[in-house]
């Protein structure tokens, strides 16, 4: 029960970091918060938790703000600026495996003691990167399209909640389908990866969901140099 509140807590407050982000930076922030994210998601995603008896990876409140991040910036500044938003992040994944990489290849001093932690951590990073820049290449440039389809067909104000989860609903499943199975396929046992697959994709459109009433808050700051 434990990892359950502790999981509470942790949506809460990462959605909150991504609110005072955008509040205290402006369109600037939700650039910021795209290349962290992009890159935390991938550092968490290595820990696999058990809530009640599920399985379930982390990464997936850090990875679902990005959605919510590239609604919020096609809901306000238009599909060009969140496609923008993609390829940074895409950028910023592709720079830190490159690096990340890179370091592990230096010899370590005798008194060294992070070299086999980071070896355990971002050794594994190069097959998540194949998978997580495969899923999300995909997936962020489907959930913007489909936001912007969405948004002709339901383009009023209180109609938010439709676009996001909307978009989500497809986008995650495609997401979630290909980032498993580059990079968790075959390392686990076939019904543990099945798991796997089933409770991210769930709980990806729960924590969509959940942080809708964020990107509602996030949608109504003003800023001067927008106005």
């Amino acid at each position: 029960m434990f990892n359950l509140g502790w999981g509470a807590l942790f949506v809460l407050v990462t959605y909150g970091f991504f609110l005072l982000c955008y509040r205290l930076f402006g369109k600037k922030g939700l650039y910021a918060w795209i290349g962290v994210a992009t890159v935390i998601a991938n550092i968490q995603v290595t820990k696999t938790i058990d809530i009640m008896g599920i399985v379930l990876t982390l990464g997936n409140t850090m990875y679902v703000s990005l959605y919510l991040t590239s609604d919020l910036l096609n809901e306000k500044y238009g599909s060009g600026e969140a496609r923008k938003a993609v390829w940074f992040g895409f950028f910023t994944l592709i720079m830190t495996t490159v690096l990340m990489q890179m370091v592990l290849y230096f010899d370590p001093a005798s008194t060294d003691f992070a070299q086999k932690p980071m070896e355990a951590l971002f050794g594994l990073l190069p097959r998540l990167a194949l998978g997580s820049l495969s899923a999300y290449f995909i997936s962020q440039f489907l959930d913007v399209r489909l936001y912007s389809w969405l948004r002709k067909i339901t383009p009023g104000r209180n109609q938010l909640w439709i676009r996001t989860n909307g978009s989500s609903i497809i986008s995650s499943f495609v997401d979630t389908l290909v980032f498993t199975a580059i990079a968790f396929a075959f390392i686990y046992p076939w019904d543990v990866w099945i798991e796997i697959f089933l409770t991210t994709y769930v709980i990806k459109f729960v924590l969509t969901a959940v942080g809708t009433p964020f990107l509602y808050a996030a949608r109504n700051f003003k800023f001067k140099d927008e106005s």
